[in-house]
């Protein structure tokens, strides 16, 4: 049964947990997972999504082939194409593919065009590439868990967020604006919100998943 009100956890088992109470999660990896979605939403994406790499030892179910799978059938129905934001940051496009090879996998299941894989470099990948109307997956090792986590846990949305200032957005306006995300898609489908600090070990994740949640409850959203 879904579990109204607005919570905060961290890691990607505190994600299945939300996922499994049938509550929004929104998942907060600053440096840089978040932040460069947010950043590919300020430049006109049509979809983001995160994913988990192909390596991955987390103590939780995770689908990344079903993440490219979904990926690759958002971007034919749009008549667009695939994005890839990957790791290393600082490396080669061969470490990247490896990174995101079960990802790739699944949105070339689909016959989707996967038209760039691109490093995770935050706001500054905007940059790179055009991202308009352009389906966007994120594959790392803390954001990209966490939001595969919630989605193969069955959550009924899961969003990302970050307080880093992007091109278009400064101050606390990231902020505003995941606050907001979250909102409608818990007033959508009827049910609470969890914020979702990636890592335990990163203290601006948990801060900033703090100062979302906050922003929630402000922007006036409580127990429905």
């Amino acid at each position: 049964m879904a579990v109204n009100g607005i919570y905060m956890t961290v890691n990607a088992s505190g994600a299945v947990e939300a996922a499994k109470a049938g509550q929004v999660v929104v998942i907060i990896d600053v440096i840089d997972m978040s932040t460069s979605l947010e950043a590919a939403l300020d430049a006109g994406a049509a979809l983001v999504l995160g994913a988990s790499p192909t390596e991955c030892r987390a103590p939780v179910s995770l689908a990344p082939n079903n993440i490219g799978r979904q990926a690759g059938e958002l971007a034919i129905s749009g008549d667009t194409t695939v994005i890839i934001v990957s790791e290393p940051r600082i490396g080669t496009e061969e470490e990247r593919l490896a990174k995101s090879e079960q990802v790739l996998k699944g949105i070339r299941e689909t016959g989707a065009i996967i038209e760039a894989v691109l490093p995770n470099a935050g706001a500054e990948i905007t940059k790179m590439i055009d991202f308009r109307e352009k389906i966007v997956v994120a594959v790392s090792d803390t954001g990209g868990v966490a939001f595969d986590a919630a989605v193969t846990a069955g959550a009924p949305a899961v969003l990302t967020g970050t307080i880093a200032r992007t091109i278009y957005k400064r101050g606390i306006e990231p902020a505003q604006a995941a606050a907001a995300r979250a909102i409608k898609a818990a007033r959508q489908v009827g049910t609470g919100i969890t914020v979702v600090a990636a890592s335990a070990n990163s203290l601006e994740d948990i801060l900033a998943a703090e100062y979302i949640m906050r922003e929630i409850i402000a922007q006036g959203f409580t127990a429905l």
